[in-house]
């Protein structure tokens, strides 16, 4: 099973190795989206977790016991058809491609299951066209 959350460490847990005890202890993966963790600050990590639900479950819950928040990412990447002018310049910027051109049309395509919200995109669009949806 996967799970797609947001952690929000405390200053004091930013150095925990917490993607090694995921590993190691509860034998989930994690895949990290988006990082933005700085010493003596408060960090935020986007994962992808996998594993077996009892497993993901009991490494959810010991986070939580490290004080380090846990929720749910359920956010998604929106394109307003409208404002979008098929520039391509998103599909650059795309770590999974699921932003890219058709071949023959030159419109975006945009392949929702392939999206990982890591939200480059966003600001790569010159028209703002790419948003997520709160």
């Amino acid at each position: 099973m996967k799970k797609r959350v947001t952690l929000i460490f405390p200053k004091r847990s930013v150095h925990m190795p917490v993607t090694y005890r995921l590993a190691k202890d509860f034998n989930v993966a994690a895949n990290i989206i988006r990082a933005q963790v700085t010493p003596n600050q408060i960090g935020t990590l986007v994962v992808e977790l996998s594993g077996d639900i009892d497993q993901l479950d009991a490494a959810l819950e010991w986070m939580q016991s490290q004080n380090i928040g846990v929720s749910s990412v359920g956010r998604e990447i929106v394109i307003d058809e409208e404002v979008c002018v098929h520039c391509g310049l998103c599909t650059g910027v795309c770590p999974t491609e699921a932003l890219n051109l058709h071949p023959e049309t030159f419109q975006l395509n945009f392949t929702r299951s392939r999206c990982v919200v890591c939200e480059q995109c966003i600001p790569t669009c010159p028209v703002q066209a790419i948003s997520t949806n709160l």
